[in-house]
């Protein structure tokens, strides 16, 4: 079975082979590394460490931090406007 990845609310299958799946994440990342040339971006680079953490604890570990770091600053921004009123 195919991976997929979920940005936002939209799911993107991945490459079913694990070499194929780190080596776009890797090239993805190389290309936002150069992304002040004109085709490139910086873009890239998030993009390429979303792919590499389906195969690598280290990036999912990331992932999952900043998830969680990014949902708590939502709901704390969310309490502090309900709390003004």
């Amino acid at each position: 079975m195919a991976k997929k990845v979920r940005i936002f609310d939209r799911r993107l299958q991945l490459p079913k082979s694990k070499p194929v799946r780190i080596g776009l994440g890797t090239v993805l990342i190389g290309g936002g590394v150069l992304g002040f040339l004109p085709v490139l971006g910086f873009w890239m680079i998030p993009l390429g460490l979303l792919v590499l953490s389906v195969d690598l604890p280290v990036v999912r570990r990331w992932r999952r931090q900043l998830t969680v770091w990014w949902h708590r600053r939502k709901e704390e921004k969310k309490n502090v406007e309900g709390s003004e009123t």
